[in-house]
């Protein structure tokens, strides 16, 4: 498994509609492994395709352990809302409080093809949806008012030079050592 370079705000990838994935052989399984050790190296708790440069509606989320692999994941109910202060892997150190369903139930199909579906709360619920937002070229930041989105946009300035390829490189994670990781943040 190899670590991806995250792509970061600005870059193109991240504002486009992903193609549905029809082919679930040796690239895809390549890009699933690939994404979770970027997800797993940045301190993430989800990734995906588009942040890592790639156009297949694919996304990786590991929330409290649990892992989730979701291939053309589509939100079929949603319940609630919820206030969550959300992150992003694609902007770094910048974070504001989206409004999101409270529950959402999604069908995907899994690594293998195979259907599934999966219900989410709290910060998985929330996780799968800033996920399947990126598969969309949506940000969470498009979900903030327009004072908060200026706000923020305005902070992103000062950060967006430590990038100035628009890409940033996670590190390895030693082994099976569990790492630190900020789950509120690092969507």
């Amino acid at each position: 498994m190899g670590i991806l370079p995250i792509r970061i705000f600005g870059d193109p990838v991240l504002r486009l509609e992903t193609t549905p994935v029809t082919d679930f052989g040796p690239t895809l399984q390549k890009l699933i492994d690939d994404m979770r050790a970027t997800m797993d190296g940045a301190r993430g708790v989800g990734l995906a395709a588009p942040q890592v440069g790639r156009t297949e509606r694919v996304a990786v989320i590991k929330v409290k352990k649990a892992e989730h692999v979701l291939v053309n994941p589509e939100i079929v109910e949603r319940e609630g809302t919820i206030k969550w202060e959300e992150g992003c892997l694609s902007i770094p150190e910048l974070y504001g409080e989206v409004t999101r369903a409270r529950r959402v139930v999604v069908q995907a199909l899994d690594r293998n093809g195979d259907p599934f579906e999966i219900e989410g709360t709290e910060l998985l619920g929330v996780c799968m949806q800033h996920e399947i937002d990126h598969l969309h070229g949506k940000l969470f930041i498009d979900h903030l008012s327009f004072l908060k989105r200026q706000k923020l946009l305005a902070l992103w300035e000062i950060e967006r030079v430590k990038y100035p390829n628009l890409v940033r490189i996670a590190a390895p994670i030693d082994g099976d050592k569990e790492h630190d990781r900020h789950d509120d943040e690092r969507l």
